[in-house]
């Protein structure tokens, strides 16, 4: 029997962590294709911050922030047929994570890995939704080609450089610290820049013999722009996942005509139910069989849901190596 309130995190106003207070909402009731997730782990994601600064959520969704929840299946919506009560999953939601029960469609839910508990399945949904849709699906990266991520340190990026490896490129990586360099190196990263210290052009050049890299998956925005598109081999793809600070892409048009650059960006949480889908079935079939061996989920912390406030503030210190989750507690 299922109670008929839950604990969730709500935005109570625009502003810092402080803002995210717990309170009591009705436990939401599945739809069409939908299942109910008794969570277990939450993800945190920069997209959770920028919804905390701004306020509000996207029109149509839950204002309960969360984009990544791992747990129970406990209930079923109409035309489900994959799942079963008592399936454990992680999964993709749009809002809602924050909570101790959430809403999953279906086409985006993904097994828990064989080996894998909860907190691990948790860590997973956005970084690998983001990574391999940005870098495979927009960035085409293929093997043997030069991938530079920024950030590898990053929940996104740890499995960036990881997924770069598991198909046979090469990686480049930045990153703000020496330890931060030293955990990039260790995924596979076979160069890891210290962008406080070097000039990250000049190694991609070093490193490519002055070819550039083929992909770019960048989530600092603006302010790299004509650093990145000096970095890019002929009719190479920038690909950007945040705007970080500067939100203007400003570069003259002869550079990106020079190298024949493919520049590009994208959104997750509006992103098209079929093409997520179609990242659904890609890491079936080509990156789960390789979890616990070959790809490893880094966690950095874990919070209880009472202090998503303090989680939120690990996350914009940027101090953080890999994910950052919430412990819900039932």
């Amino acid at each position: 029997m299922l109670p008929a309130t839950m604990t969730a995190i709500s935005i109570t106003a625009a502003g810092g962590p402080e803002v995210l207070k717990t309170e009591s909402r009705p436990v939401p009731q599945p739809g069409p294709g939908q299942v109910l997730i008794k969570v277990a782990y939450a993800g945190i994601n920069r997209h959770d911050c920028s919804q905390r600064k701004r306020g509000y959520g996207p029109k149509g969704a839950t204002d309960i922030p969360g984009l990544e929840a791992a747990g129970e299946i406990v209930a079923l919506g109409p035309d489900v047929t994959r799942w079963k009560v008592g399936d454990r999953a992680c999964a993709l939601v749009n809002g809602g994570g924050y909570a101790q029960f959430c809403i999953a469609l279906e086409p985006l839910l993904l097994p828990v890995p064989p080996g894998y508990d909860l907190k691990q399945a948790a860590s997973l949904p956005e970084a690998m939704f983001t990574a391999w849709f940005n870098v495979f699906h927009l960035g085409r990266l293929a093997r043997g080609e030069w991938l530079l991520v920024h950030g590898g340190s990053s929940g996104v990026g740890t499995i960036a450089i990881q997924l770069g490896r598991l198909e046979g490129a090469n990686v480049i990586t930045t990153a703000g610290s020496a330890a931060k360099c030293e955990a990039c190196t260790k995924l596979g990263a076979q160069h890891a820049v210290n962008y406080k210290e070097a000039d990250f052009v000049a190694a991609v050049k070093q490193a490519t013999a002055d070819r550039g890299v083929d992909v770019i998956l960048d989530m600092v925005g603006g302010a790299y722009a004509k650093r990145n598109l000096a970095s890019l081999a002929p009719d190479g793809r920038l690909v950007h996942i945040a705007s970080g600070g500067p939100i203007e892409f400003c570069t003259p048009i002869s550079a990106i005509a020079e190298k024949r650059a493919f520049v590009t960006a994208s959104q997750m949480r509006p992103l098209p139910l079929d093409k997520k889908s179609a990242v659904v079935r890609d890491l079936l079939e080509r990156v789960w069989p390789h979890l616990g061996t070959r790809i490893h989920p880094v966690i950095d912390s874990v919070y209880p849901l009472e202090q998503a406030a303090q989680s939120h503030a690990r996350m914009e210190s940027s101090q953080h190596i890999g994910k950052i989750l919430l412990e819900v507690a039932h």
